[in-house]
């Protein structure tokens, strides 16, 4: 299985010293990226089945959810590789495939706008 999953975790600490945290027991492939200073996610790394998603087959595949504005959203949910996200707000949040579906580039400018969208807000 092609995943971009490592290569997405290494772009997350070096652009914003962020290291995986793995939160659940039950699931020790699942993690989250956080902010060190609010502890808000920006980025959830999931592995499951791919009915999951709608998806033919019985194969496990690495995906990855990222906040986006809900209009962005709502765009991206009609290209091939976005799906409404898995475990999370359907409006602000997306699930990605990580199998090269979606170009990594893509996906790191994905991954970095959700940083900034669920980052400190200015006052």
């Amino acid at each position: 299985m092609n995943s971009y999953r490592e290569e997405l975790l290494r772009f997350a600490k070096e652009t914003f010293g962020t290291q995986p945290e793995y939160l659940w027991e039950k699931t020790p492939d699942c993690c989250v990226l956080r902010h060190k200073d609010n502890r808000k996610w920006y980025g959830v790394f999931l592995n499951g089945p791919k009915q999951t998603l709608g998806l033919r087959g019985r194969d496990r595949i690495d995906m990855l959810n990222v906040k986006v504005d809900p209009f962005t959203g709502s765009l991206l949910r009609q290209e091939t590789g976005f799906f409404p996200a898995y475990h999370m707000n359907k409006d602000h949040w997306v699930t990605i495939l990580l199998d090269g579906t979606v170009e990594f580039l893509r996906i790191c400018d994905l991954l970095q706008d959700s940083f900034y969208l669920t980052g400190q807000k200015s006052s």
